[in-house]
């Protein structure tokens, strides 16, 4: 992925020295969405002995303290020096380019979500955040949250390694806050209670697989414009999508895979999912609450 050299967000929040307890807010009280939310569960089940159900629970707004946000000083820039911010700031630009464009074109204003990087723990208005839940998205204060840890994580435990992986996981979480600003995140959440859990995980299951298809987007539509991708990168992305699949996962850290159970897809829906929103290019391709196939 040829990113150096272009444009970086002005919206990037460098939280990673502040040395925040976690004090507060337990862990996070508020409804949060994010591609690590199955992943982190289970790779702390099989490598810090935590219990992924308490994990998924509170991440998906079961439990938890109430949301306390503690007030921050000045948002810090990232130093110029550091590469790995540099390509987090590059790709949030461009997806602010991208979205922006989309929004125009259908009559409306993207309103870009800040990206915080931090380490270890850092108050949310969702409560919170720790780095072991993996990147996610705050829609009470329109963040992701990113512990650039992850991308070690991803590399090293879950064999996803390369760039455009990471710009992925980027998207996805980019792809939620659209979701926010569409008012789907509300509709989805508005049910909880009142449908069985076996329904409320098949709805995070089309939340997750759409938030897919809008990274699916954004790499269609970046590259249009920038022409950016090399040799290997949309098979980087596609590897990451099947590393996270809930099949995948379950398998490999209990060896059996419980359907009802998933929150964020299958492999094959997430490659399927992504592939679509790169293929087409269309938000309207990526509507998985009408689909009868996902």
């Amino acid at each position: 992925m040829r990113w150096e050299g272009n444009r970086q967000s002005d919206n990037v929040e460098d939280r990673r020295s502040e040395g925040y307890s976690g004090g507060g807010g337990g862990m996070l009280g508020g409804r949060t969405i994010g591609i690590g939310t199955i992943v982190i569960a289970l790779v702390a089940w099989g490598v810090f002995g935590i219990n992924p159900l308490t994990t998924i629970g509170v991440l998906s707004g079961g439990g938890g303290s109430p949301a306390v946000q503690q007030q921050q000083g000045p948002a810090q820039k990232p130093p110029a020096s550091d590469q790995q911010a540099a390509f987090v700031s590059t790709v949030l630009a461009n997806t602010e380019d991208v979205w922006s464009q989309v929004f125009q074109q259908a009559g409306a204003r993207y309103v870009a979500p800040k990206l915080v990087l931090y380490r270890g723990a850092t108050p949310t208005a969702c409560g919170t955040g720790q780095s072991a839940m993996g990147p996610f998205y705050c829609p009470q204060d329109q963040k992701v949250y990113l512990d650039m840890g992850f991308f070690d994580t991803m590399q090293r435990q879950l064999g996803a390694p390369g760039e455009f992986a990471r710009a992925y996981v980027i998207a996805h979480e980019v792809g939620h806050h659209v979701q926010n600003l569409q008012g789907l995140t509300d509709k989805v959440d508005s049910l909880r209670g009142r449908v069985s859990q076996a329904q409320q995980n098949a709805l995070s299951v089309r939340l997750e697989l759409q938030a897919d298809c809008y990274a699916g987007i954004w790499a269609n539509k970046s590259q249009q414009a920038k022409n950016w991708l090399e040799q290997g990168d949309i098979e980087s992305a596609m590897n990451a999508a099947h590393q996270i699949g809930d099949d995948t996962l379950q398998k490999e850290h209990q060896g059996y895979v419980v359907p009802d159970s998933f929150t964020h897809g299958s492999s094959a829906q997430r490659q399927r999912w992504f592939m679509q929103g790169y293929q087409s290019g269309s938000v309207k391709s990526c509507d998985t609450f009408s689909s009868q196939n996902i």
